[in-house]
């Protein structure tokens, strides 16, 4: 029978190194002496017995006790007659004489909460389509393409309202709905959360179970594949949110599985978290370490998903992360840094790129830890890309900010660029942003409700003009008012009309649609060369100016942010290069809800100095404006890409056509004010 434990497959298991061995351990449909049932293994090397229960034996422990396979802690059985479809635990005794009934750790199946038995399965009997897209998927996952990710919690982005399955939508229906979405707004992924099994709605998938199953509240593994299959065959990626840091304390599940901290440190000090009430993965357990590695691979080359998104990172790799003094034991060097969880994350993320090209490691790291995204060889942890965490703090308390007092917190806005390039970067307004009291995205804007729109109609703007890969999490591109809720579906009826959130829609779909479509906003997204400051210091009017790249130096763009109310006609802005100036984005339009304040002709660059350039062009500005020219570069005749320029003009006031100051003064909040020139 081809699931037995061999020799070679303890020595592997051992060591670390069994990255497959998902199909050794667990459930499987497999034949004996010419009888089909399912052989079951589990490793539990601190019991004193293990036995498998299901409806198939009445739940009674003494039908059908496991052996154990040599010294491996493995114990197994074939049951004969088990199918697909049939519930089982495993009862693990404890040396102390304790029982406990768990769920199997490597099951493909669960129970649809609140109940928690696994499922006998068969995840083979599923035949992908989606040969074209693994094909090309190493070259749609480079770094100098273009990448926007909806973040989505299924349960709640659409509710089902005929009173079946909790409201809850399968995989299936999922899949088309949102792929019609995803493509028509332009997003390039969507990242799911909470897959794995979770005994509890609330966790949003964060306190796994189940790490081998997707969770049975959409439907099986099988219509799960085909929810990956068929976002492939439309063009989109799948990213999942994985959880090796820590997980519940629930008794059906992974916590004192044999009786004994085995999936967790022993050492309460770096096995437990006291602020989540979780434990901690002994990462210095080589089998435990293998778990999780092949967990990973799991999701990747079984469920064809095309990249994972590593939860709590930052948890991970410090020993005192949400700990006080004296809950946290310092390592052999006296630090703060868990070594061993580095070694892990380094391997895992090796182990990953050898076996699967093309895949995303995307780390969510909060900390300032050096070289998330730079290979394990060269002294990094290997990831693909690291959650821009810094910026989101940043910018997030910018834009609440009243416009009157923005100008005392500039750095906010600028500070983010001088490290922009030290790791590839994913720019996130997640889930975490819009929960626990903090507000929707439109909620955290200042104003009357015709601001708040002009407020995100910019920050949505500067975040797809600022270097780094973009993520948005659902509901926020169409301005939902209210904090979103697990038990509720996002307010898809804020678009039934043509109204504000209807028109920050569109505009947001629009600028998707404009980044992927701009070269310069992506081609260089881990090059310096690929961006040019032309005034990041406009602080008496919350303006900042600069220029994103490409490479052959055509089609480049200039963005100008007004993060104030005042409205400016005739504006100077020194330019980069002589040539034409071509207005080709402007979120004022009437369709966004905006004035409709446009450059509609092509602006011929003029030999007048300007913010430290020989050049400039003048224009109109509108107010929470975000105008974009494009151009190309004549290397020969000015500045390389990527040099700093026009800081020094910090606060100087620009004279328009008439002479007369532009930007003095402080308008009133209530109405846009015209500067004329």
């Amino acid at each position: 029978m081809e699931h037995r434990i061999t020799g070679f497959d303890n020595y592997l298991f051992k060591l670390g190194r069994h990255y497959e061995i998902y199909q050794k351990l667990g459930a499987h449909i497999a034949e004996e002496d010419g009888e089909t049932g399912t052989y079951f293994a589990v490793w539990a090397p601190n019991a004193a017995s293990v036995s498998v229960v299901g409806d198939f034996n009445g739940w009674n422990m003494e039908k059908n006790p496991m052996k154990p396979v040599e010294d491996s802690g493995i114990y197994d059985v074939f049951v004969p007659g088990v199918g697909k479809g049939e519930l089982y635990k495993y009862v693990i005794e404890t040396q102390q004489g304790e029982r406990f009934y768990k769920a199997d750790p490597y099951g493909n199946l669960c129970q649809v909460r609140p109940e928690n038995a696994s499922v006998v399965t068969n995840i083979r009997e599923y035949h992908w389509a989606d040969e074209d897209w693994q094909a090309r998927k190493t070259e749609v996952h480079e770094t100098n393409q273009p990448m926007a990710v909806y973040e989505v919690h299924l349960g709640s982005w659409k509710k089902s309202f005929d009173g079946e399955n909790n409201g809850f939508l399968g995989y299936r229906r999922l899949a088309k709905e949102l792929a019609e979405y995803a493509n028509y707004m332009g997003y390039t992924h969507v990242e799911l959360m909470g897959i794995a099994e979770h005994p509890l709605d609330a966790s949003w998938g964060y306190q796994v179970t189940g790490y081998y199953a997707p969770t049975s509240r959409y439907g099986t593994p099988e219509d799960f594949m085909f929810f990956v299959d068929y976002m492939h065959s439309q063009g989109i990626g799948v990213i999942l949110d994985w959880v090796p840091a820590h997980f519940p304390k629930d008794e059906h599940g992974l916590a004192r599985f044999d009786g004994t901290p085995l999936y967790e440190h022993p050492d309460p000090k770096k096995g437990e978290h006291p602020d989540w009430g979780t434990y901690v993965f002994n990462y210095t357990r080589p089998e435990i370490s293998n778990f999780l590695v092949a967990n990973a691979l799991f999701w990747l080359e079984q469920f064809h998903v095309d990249g994972l998104r590593v939860d709590a990172v930052a948890s991970m790799l410090y020993l005192d992360y949400g700990r006080q003094e004296g809950q946290w034991t310092p390592n052999d060097e006296g630090g703060r840094e868990n070594k061993e969880a580095v070694e892990f994350l380094k391997h895992l993320n090796s182990i990953i790129h050898h076996r699967c090209p093309g895949v995303m490691m995307i780390a969510e790291e909060s900390t300032a830890w050096p070289k998330v995204t730079e290979t394990a060889e060269k002294g990094g942890l290997g990831f693909t890309y690291k959650w821009n965490m810094g910026w989101m703090n940043d910018f997030l308390e910018y834009m609440k900010i009243d416009p009157y007092f923005r100008k005392f917190d500039h750095n906010k806005l600028t500070f983010s660029f001088t490290y922009a390039y030290s790791e590839k970067y994913i720019l996130v307004l997640s889930h975490d942003e819009v929960v626990h009291m903090k507000g929707s995205m439109i909620g955290k804007m200042p104003g009357e409700p015709e601001e708040k729109f002009g407020n995100l109609r910019a920050a949505y703007g500067f975040m797809m003009a600022h270097p780094g890969k973009k993520l948005l999490f659902m509901g926020q591109d169409f301005a939902q008012i209210r904090e979103w809720s697990e038990e509720r579906s996002i307010d898809w009826f804020l678009l039934d009309n043509e109204t504000a959130h209807r028109q920050l829609n569109n505009y947001y779909r629009d600028l998707l649609h404009f980044y992927r479509e701009q070269r310069a906003l992506y081609e260089l997204d881990d090059n310096k060369q690929g961006f040019m400051w032309i005034n990041g210091g406009d602080t008496e009017r919350n303006m900042i100016t600069f220029c994103r790249m490409t490479k052959n130096g055509k089609n480049c763009l200039l963005f100008h942010f007004n993060f104030s109310p005042v409205v400016y006609e005739g504006f100077r802005s020194g330019v980069p290069y002589p040539g034409i100036y071509t207005e080709v984005f402007n979120n004022s339009r009437e369709e966004y809800g905006g004035m409709n304040m446009l450059n509609e002709k092509p602006i011929m660059a003029e030999p007048v100095k300007w913010d430290f350039q020989k050049h400039s062009i003048q224009y109109d500005l509108p107010a929470f404006g975000m105008v974009v020219f494009a151009f190309d570069c004549k290397p020969a005749q000015s500045k390389q890409p990527g040099r700093t320029s026009g800081n020094k003009s910090y606060g100087k006031q620009s004279v328009g056509k008439k002479g007369k100051t532009r930007g003095k003064g402080v308008p009133s909040r209530k109405t846009p004010v015209k500067n004329k020139g």
